[in-house]
């Protein structure tokens, strides 16, 4: 039998991960979410987005970074480091669209694809090394880099410097390519 074609049965078996959201909070979620972060959709509804990233700090970093685009244009999308619930981290793309664009938190609608299968999580990194090599890997140079997150572009290089070393990377071209590779 097959099931009836409506809203609900598309964000039920939709092949990412979906959640409704409401001032950063889990509204919904689909049980393609939960498989992606090894937990259970009753164990996810009513959470902070922040129980899905590595530590507090990127999860406020994120949110205060992501507000004034989607101020502008009511959408955002980005590849990211996430958590599973049993601590894994992997690589994730998320898309959103906020529900009011002067209110970007207040209600949204977003999306989750697991990249792991394409980009393994291989080297233990710390929460601005991960935001560093996500911006590294869409092209951003670092006075880009450090303008998205607040900080000189010269913090950026050293951050920079400490990736080629974990990721052995001789250039900056060569870096780039190990993270997009794991």
């Amino acid at each position: 039998m097959t099931p009836d074609l409506d809203y609900r049965t598309a964000f039920e078996l939709a092949p990412v991960g979906l959640v409704l959201s409401r001032h950063r909070v889990i509204v919904d979620c689909n049980q393609a979410l939960a498989e992606m972060f090894r937990t259970s959709r009753e164990v996810l509804n009513g959470q902070s987005f922040l129980v899905l990233y590595p530590s507090p700090d990127e999860f406020e970093r994120t949110g205060e970074r992501i507000t004034p685009i989607l101020n502008a244009s009511g959408r955002y999308a980005d590849d990211r480091i996430m958590k599973r619930a049993d601590g894994d981290l992997f690589w994730c793309h998320v898309t959103g669209r906020a529900m009011q664009r002067g209110a970007p938190h207040a209600a949204g609608i977003w999306s989750f694809e697991d990249l792991s299968s394409r980009r393994p999580v291989k080297a233990e990194l710390t929460g601005r090394e991960r935001e560093v090599a996500a911006l590294l890997i869409e092209g951003r140079t670092s006075k880009q880099i450090g303008k998205t997150l607040d900080i000189s572009h010269r913090t950026v290089d050293i951050y920079r410097a400490r990736l080629m070393r974990k990721f052995k990377a001789s250039t900056s071209a060569e870096l780039v390519q190990r993270l997009l590779a794991g």
